[in-house]
């Protein structure tokens, strides 16, 4: 997954950066309101979601049921 920024212009969604997304790729587009984030928590939270995506793409992650099967086993 990519998080991609988009500004409206004539009812119009316009990338604010390139992308290498061939052409006539579907993309799912959320509008965000307010997320209650300032400028450098959302920078770091985006900066937190493409590690995890580079630590998937490596191989280095666990299984959500093992996850919650280790939290269980806690209990």
């Amino acid at each position: 997954m990519q998080a991609l920024k988009a500004r409206v212009e004539n009812g119009r969604l316009r990338l604010d950066e390139p992308t290498d997304l061939p052409d006539g790729k579907e993309v799912a587009v959320v509008v965000v309101e307010d997320d209650g984030l300032s400028d450098s928590d959302r920078a770091q939270l985006l900066k937190m979601i493409d590690e995890s995506f580079a630590d998937d793409a490596a191989g280095d992650v666990e299984s959500f049921s093992k996850v919650i099967a280790d939290l269980r086993a806690q209990l």
